[in-house]
C-alpha cells in the first residue's frame, strides 16, 4: 500500500495537469469581449448529433497569439457593419477521439440528412473529413464565419424535432444560421464547402474572399476543403496536441 500511494499521487497530478488550461491560452472574450459565438460541439447540433466529449461550456479557447490575431480581423470588419461568428476553437484530443468513434459506427446516421447527405459514412476517413488528429487541438485553429451587425436572431435546433435540411441547399432552405451566406452551412461534408468552388454565386464568393483576405492579412492560412477553417501560420505549438477540457 505504501508503494501504491506515491503512484496514485503522481497519477492525480498528471490528471490535474491534463485538465488545467495552460497559461498561454485565453478565452476569446478576454480579447474580443463582444464576439458572437455558436459553439456547436457543446450542443446536439453537429454532425455527431450529441454533446461532444471534452466540451463542458460554450467557450472558445485559443493561444493568446491566435486570439490577438483574430482581434485584428474583428477590428477590420467592424467599420463595415460586419463581425465574426465563431463555431469552434481549441478542441480537446478526447473530442477528436469521439469523432473517430462516431465515424467508425456505421449504424449511427441520425445527422446524415443535414451534414453528409451525399457522402458514404464509410469514406469519411478516406475523403479527409475525419482524422485521428486535428490542428484544433494545437490551440491556434478556429472555425468561423462572417455576420452582419447587429446579428439576426437564430432559430433553436432540437435533434429529432427540428427538420434537418441538407447543408448545401440555398440559404432559404437549409438551417437558418444568422451568418452571411457563404454557400453552405458549418461542417458541411460536401464539395461546395471547398473555399474556391466555382459553383458558388458571385455574392457567396465575395463573402468567402473577404473572410479569407482578412484572415490571411492577420497571419492565418485557410484549409482547402473548409471555407470556415483557419490556422495561424506561426502557431506557438505546432507539434503539441492538448487535451484539457473546455470549461
Amino acid at each position: 500500500m505504501k508503494r501504491l500511494v506515491p503512484f496514485l499521487l503522481l497519477l492525480s497530478a498528471a490528471t490535474a495537469l491534463a485538465s488545467d488550461i495552460p497559461e498561454s491560452f485565453v478565452e476569446i472574450r478576454e480579447v474580443i469581449p463582444d464576439v458572437l459565438m455558436d459553439i456547436r460541439y457543446v450542443t446536439e447540433h453537429n454532425f455527431v448529433g450529441a454533446k461532444v466529449e471534452g466540451y463542458e461550456a460554450a467557450k472558445c479557447y485559443l493561444t493568446r497569439k491566435a486570439a490577438e490575431a483574430l482581434s485584428g480581423v474583428e477590428a477590420d470588419l467592424r467599420p463595415f457593419g460586419f463581425g465574426l461568428k465563431i463555431y469552434d476553437c481549441y478542441r480537446p484530443q478526447r473530442a477528436v477521439n469521439h469523432f473517430v468513434r462516431w465515424a467508425e459506427d456505421l449504424n449511427d446516421t441520425k445527422t446524415r440528412t443535414e451534414f453528409y447527405p451525399t457522402v458514404d459514412k464509410r469514406h469519411l476517413f478516406r475523403d479527409g473529413y475525419i482524422a485521428s488528429r486535428s490542428g484544433h487541438s494545437r490551440g491556434s485553429t478556429v472555425d468561423l464565419t462572417l455576420v452582419a451587425l447587429p446579428p439576426k436572431p437564430q432559430p433553436s435546433f432540437i435533434l429529432g424535432k427540428t427538420e434537418q435540411k441538407a447543408c448545401f441547399l440555398p440559404i432559404e432552405e437549409r438551417f437558418r444560421d444568422n451568418g452571411l451566406d457563404m454557400g453552405t452551412g458549418f461542417d458541411c461534408f460536401h464539395e461546395l464547402s471547398h473555399p474556391e468552388n466555382p459553383a458558388l454565386s458571385e455574392q457567396q464568393r465575395a463573402y468567402r474572399l473577404l473572410l479569407k483576405t482578412l484572415m490571411e492579412k492577420h497571419g492565418f492560412r485557410y484549409y482547402d476543403k473548409e471555407w470556415w477553417h483557419f490556422t495561424l501560420k506561426n502557431e506557438p505549438f505546432p507539434d503539441t496536441y492538448f487535451d484539457f477540457v473546455v470549461k
